[in-house]
């Protein structure tokens, strides 16, 4: 649809007749729409399908947009131009609210905006424990924009930068030179390390100028790795780009969806014919950039030990991983419930992969969602965690509560067990 829209000369974005602020009503929204929201109209948005896991709910978290997804009935009963409260944290649609309700609200947003006020006096202050343990807070970004917005809370690195936003955003496969100067910017503008995944398209990220084959399953079908393994030109455009751009500040690759040693092999043996022709061209770069794997797949769990001499680090993709363990879609709202980071599990493929990385000497992040709850930072830290990555907005909180930790304390709980609720 998008690629007849395009050949047809016709704005494929769905957001261009927005002429004033307002909250964005849809049945559904692609990461590809959501990337294209204009953040001085849209001031949020509610969804009738999707799941809080989502690639689209992850974007607006990144954007600090609200956003509610899975809201039964929705469509039917919000018309045009109603007056609605979206509350995102007590995920409720409020429609054509009265002055009582509205007062309500109000009080809560003051409330909120003091507590902004708050957590904002941590920005330039370490995530160190009390007993001087101390872990690295950093941000998930997509594009130039959010690093300037996560600068404003403070980060110790960039540890997730999504590159396929760059070709989500573009109308064609981005040039080599195209690509290096948006990385470059991107490590100048961070002024700390940024953490690049590579091109991770497919599933339900796609390109309105690539057609992909139809896939009966398409998280468990040709994305991320698997497609720049196939592609190899578009593969090596993107690195040469990135290694170019080391030359301007410290910029790790990543690797998203390995699932095997051959893999990353053959990903590196690539990297390697990138420098050896930038080499020849005389071209700058940092011959010992940083190379590591995201680890989203039960395959990469399994083999951490092995991948984990081949890496330089490890970062740990808790959304697909978590789908991919208990065997859940994280889009699915029927099962939405079944979705549960916390599940047994999932920790203890968290614990491996932390235990392998630490046995091999390097270090080991976590960029999904689950870095960024709240519930969860404890249990993360215990377990040796050594750089939580999350939306921006997320980091002074996560930081807050690591400062009245104690490590040695929770470094002794005990393993999780395999009882969990779900139902």
């Amino acid at each position: 649809e998008r690629l007849l829209m395009a050949v047809k000369g016709i704005s494929a974005n769905p957001f261009d007749a927005m002429d004033r602020p307002g909250i964005v009503v849809a049945s559904d929204l692609t990461p590809s729409d959501t990337i294209q929201m204009n953040k001085n109209l849209v001031l949020g948005f509610a969804t009738q399908f999707g799941g809080v896991t989502s690639h689209v709910s992850i974007i607006a978290k990144n954007l600090g947009l609200p956003a509610l997804v899975g809201v039964s009935d929705l469509m039917h009963n919000v018309q045009q131009d109603d007056e609605i409260i979206l509350d995102a944290t007590g995920r409720k649609v409020i429609l054509n609210p009265d002055e009582e309700t509205k007062k309500f609200y109000q009080d809560i947003i003051y409330k909120a905006n003091e507590e902004k006020e708050f957590y904002a006096k941590l920005k330039n202050v370490p995530a160190t424990t009390k007993d001087g343990k101390t872990v690295e807070v950093c941000a998930n970004v997509g594009n130039i924009e959010d690093i300037n917005f996560a600068k404003e809370f403070g980060f110790d690195g960039i540890g997730l930068f999504r590159s396929e936003f760059l070709y989500m955003e573009n109308s064609h496969f981005p040039t080599e030179e195209e690509q290096f100067e948006v990385y470059r910017k991107a490590v100048i503008v961070a002024e700390k390390y940024v953490i690049v995944r590579t091109l991770d398209i497919g599933g339900d990220k796609a390109l309105s100028y690539f057609e992909f084959e139809k896939e009966e399953n398409p998280f468990l079908g040709w994305r991320a790795i698997r497609i720049c393994l196939e592609m190899t030109d578009i593969f090596k455009t993107q690195l040469r780009a990135l290694l170019r751009a080391s030359a301007f500040g410290e910029i790790k690759i990543m690797y998203p969806m390995i699932i095997s040693e051959e893999e990353l092999d053959t990903a590196n043996a690539l990297l390697e014919e990138c420098k050896r022709e930038l080499d020849a061209e005389g071209k700058a770069y940092n011959k010992d950039i940083r190379v590591g794997v995201m680890i989203e797949t039960p395959a990469a769990v399994l083999c951490a030990p092995e991948l984990a001499k081949k890496a330089d680090f490890f970062s740990i993709g808790t959304n697909d991983l978590t789908q991919y363990i208990t065997a859940v879609d994280r889009g699915n709202k029927r099962i939405a419930h079944l979705y549960n980071s916390f599940h047994p599990a999932v920790l203890r493929a968290i614990k491996m992969v932390i235990n392998a990385g630490h046995a091999a000497g390097i270090p080991v992040g976590m960029c999904g969602e689950f870095a960024s709850d709240e519930n969860a930072t404890k249990l993360l830290l215990g377990m040796g965690l050594d750089e939580f990555s999350m939306s921006a907005s997320c980091i002074n909180r996560v930081k807050a509560l690591i400062r009245e930790m104690n490590f040695k304390e929770l470094s002794k709980s005990e393993e999780p067990t395999c009882r969990v609720t779900i139902y």
